[in-house]
Formats: structure tokens, C-alpha cells, sequence
């Protein structure tokens, strides 16, 4: 009977393991391909036009210089509203909303901001911000990116804080130090790696978003640094170009998107990086 019972198991787990390797191989091979695909029309785009001039008008030649900038202008006001404002709430649930009601609403929110549609969160910044100013502006594209980077800091910060071991907290608040500044100089201290991690991955994530920007930002063929104007950014050229009928605007919108994947990969590693050199190697 045991070995029945055993032949059994091992069928089963031989069955679970193929499918397991069939599924991870359908899903490798669908990202290689997009990878490929993106990699050999978008290396063949890349000319020095494209960080030196302008969106160009149908049928002239251009680059994509002021999208390049819109969208450095965009994320970075993303990270710089949502970064601190989610730091900081991160910190109020690990350190001060244990049990309470409060805390636990808070975090039913934030699962719920963290997977809400991008669109949904840009329509709702057209209506709180465009809507009022009555025009699109790279402002309210910062603010629908913060919206995107702020549950994701949120959630990193909380439970980096968490696995700061307890031991410090206590060794802290018994010589007396107030919990305040044992939070900015041993939790943060501690907890530092794991939150610019979370940062950065958010960095990643908004950086390719095209559906709250047109709502917020929409375009702007022409340079500009007034961010409460609308401004170029890459996502939204990508996609204006790839659905329009002009050949130039086609190669314009393959390089974006090799330049798109080329940031998020990096900045992924960097991310990776930063776990990796700060890991705690086990003894």
C-alpha cells in the first residue's frame, strides 16, 4: 500500500512539475520575443537625432529630446510627492498602528490604491486637477504618478521597518532615547537599503505609464519647462506615434520604447543591486 501510495505521489509531482516548466517556458518565450522584437527595431531607430532634437511634425525627421525631458520632469515630481508622503505613512503602520482600527483601514486602502487601474487614478486626477485649472499640465501628470509610486513606498516601507529585528528597538528605548529619534537614526538606519529599493522599483513602474499622463499631461511637440503647461513625455509619444500612419513617427516610437526598457532595466538592476550588497549572508 505504501508503495502504491508513494508511485502515486511521484506521479503527481512529476505531472505538477511539467506543467510548472511548460508554463514558465510559454511565459520566457513570450518575453524574449518582446524583448527581441523591441531590441531589433529599436537599436536600428538610435540615431543622434534623438536626444538632440524635437518631436517632429508628419513626415520630418526629429528626435525625441523634449519627451526624454518631460518625462524626467514627470517621474521625478512623482517620487518627490509620493515618496515621502508614503515613507512616512509606511512608518506610522509599522511603528505606531499595531491592533488598531486605524491601521488596518489605512492598509485596506493602500491594497486597494496599490492595485486600482492606472487609468482610474488619471481620471481622477483630470477631475481633481485638469479639470479646475482647465487645461492639461505636467503638474497633474506628477500627481498622477505620485498616486502610483505612493502605495507601492507605502507597502515596502511597512514591512522593511517590520523586519528591522526588535532587539534594536528595545536596546534604543531603554537608555532613553526618545522613539522618534530611534526611528530616524536606528529603524531608517536599518531599514534604508530596503526602502530606496522600493523607490526605485516605483521609479520603474511609472516611468512606462501612458494612461494617467493622457489624462494629465497629455503632449507638447515643443520644448518647455513650465510644468503647469502640457508637456512631451515618452510614454504618450510611443503611443501616439505607433498608431499614427507615417513611417518616421513608427522609427520614432521604436527607439522610445528601446530607450523605455533600457531605464527600467536599469534601474530594476540598481534595485537588485542594492538588495544584493546589503543581504545579510547567513552563518
Amino acid at each position: 500500500m505504501s508503495a502504491s501510495l508513494y508511485r502515486y505521489r511521484a506521479a503527481k509531482n512529476a505531472v505538477v512539475k511539467t506543467l510548472a516548466v511548460l508554463a514558465t517556458i510559454f511565459g520566457v518565450f513570450w518575453l524574449v520575443w518582446i524583448m527581441w522584437t523591441t531590441l531589433s527595431k529599436g537599436i536600428a531607430s538610435i540615431n543622434p537625432a534623438l536626444f538632440t532634437q524635437m518631436t517632429p511634425p508628419p513626415g520630418d525627421e526629429g528626435g525625441m529630446l523634449n519627451a526624454f525631458f518631460g518625462s524626467a520632469v514627470m517621474s521625478l515630481l512623482g517620487i518627490a510627492l509620493g515618496a515621502p508622503i508614503g515613507v512616512l505613512a509606511g512608518t506610522f503602520l509599522a511603528e505606531y498602528s499595531q491592533r488598531s482600527w486605524l491601521g488596518e483601514a489605512v492598509r485596506f486602502i493602500n491594497d486597494i490604491l496599490l492595485s486600482a487601474p492606472s487609468i482610474v487614478l488619471g481620471l481622477f486626477v483630470y477631475t481633481l486637477v485638469v479639470a479646475q485649472m482647465g487645461h492639461f499640465s505636467a503638474l497633474a501628470g506628477g500627481i498622477a504618478l505620485g498616486f502610483i509610486v505612493l502605495p507601492v513606498v507605502v507597502r515596502t516601507t511597512d514591512e522593511m521597518l517590520r523586519l528591522v529585528p526588535g532587539q534594536m528597538r528595545e536596546a534604543a528605548l531603554s537608555l532613553g532615547v526618545p522613539q522618534w529619534k530611534v526611528i530616524m537614526q536606528v529603524l531608517y538606519r536599518s531599514a534604508l537599503p530596503g526602502i530606496v529599493t522600493g523607490i526605485l522599483l516605483a521609479l520603474a513602474r511609472i516611468s512606462g505609464e501612458t494612461a494617467p499622463l493622457l489624462f494629465t499631461a497629455l503632449n507638447n511637440q515643443y520644448w518647455t519647462t513650465d510644468i503647469t503647461e502640457p508637456m512631451a513625455n515618452v510614454p504618450v509619444v510611443i503611443f501616439q506615434y505607433a498608431m499614427s500612419p507615417y513611417e518616421n513617427w513608427h522609427t520614432l516610437a521604436w527607439a522610445g520604447a528601446f530607450m523605455l526598457t533600457l531605464f527600467v532595466l536599469a534601474v530594476s538592476l540598481v534595485a537588485r543591486a542594492i538588495v544584493a550588497r546589503n543581504r545579510v549572508p547567513n552563518h
